[in-house]
């Protein structure tokens, strides 16, 4: 075992059925690690000897369901290996912080796949590879936060009550070019309209 090799596991949101448990307690023991079990009605744990250190897996039962919870600090190589197929293969989500020799590589990982991986040495941070297209956390509230669609909507909503009065008077006249056009703007206000969910 590499005695600099340490791996960080953090905001894990695995959720698993009881096949892919089993499947991880029988990949431990084949590659020969001493663990034990053990199950109450609302949480499966494995605690895992690695060396000296005893590293416990939690994983909290929703329904059929598990959930791991917790962040957990791997000093062991297999371990991680092992802990890295699992997240591969529920398609889940973790923040994997790497340390070796006064360097620390971030993996951001979403759905099993990395989106990001960023490179930290001492003060000097730089991005090693990013996923696109990408939108920050920032860009995801000001969208929440905006008010153009909802601006937008009470303006349509005039627009269309117009229309409908242009529409209405160009019935009252008969006059066939003024229908046209005017059925012309609605479809368009529909359109729009369709577009911001009103």
């Amino acid at each position: 075992m590499n005695k600099s090799y340490e791996v960080e596991y953090c905001n894990l949101e695995l959720r698993f059925d009881r096949r892919q448990i089993q499947n991880l307690i029988r990949d431990l023991i084949q590659e020969g690690y001493s663990l034990y079990w053990s199950e109450t009605e609302g949480q499966f744990l494995i605690s895992i000897r690695t060396g000296r250190k005893l590293v416990k897996l939690r994983f909290q039962r929703m329904k059929n369901r598990y959930k791991i919870v917790g962040d957990y600090t791997i000093k062991d190589e297999k371990l991680s290996e092992l802990l890295e197929k699992l997240i591969n293969d529920t398609r889940g989500h973790a923040i994997v912080k790497r340390i070796k020799d006064r360097q620390i590589v971030i993996e951001n990982i979403m759905f099993g796949e990395i989106i990001r991986l960023v490179e930290v040495s001492g003060m000097e941070h730089r991005i090693i590879y990013q996923k696109k297209p990408f939108v920050t956390i920032e860009e995801m509230i000001k969208a929440f936060q905006s008010k153009r669609a909802e601006e937008r909507a009470a303006v349509l909503r005039y627009e269309l009550d117009y229309e409908l009065t242009v529409l209405f008077d160009a019935l009252q006249e008969n006059n066939e070019e003024a229908i046209a056009e005017s059925k012309e703007k609605l479809v368009l206000l529909r359109s729009e309209m369709l577009q911001l969910e009103l």
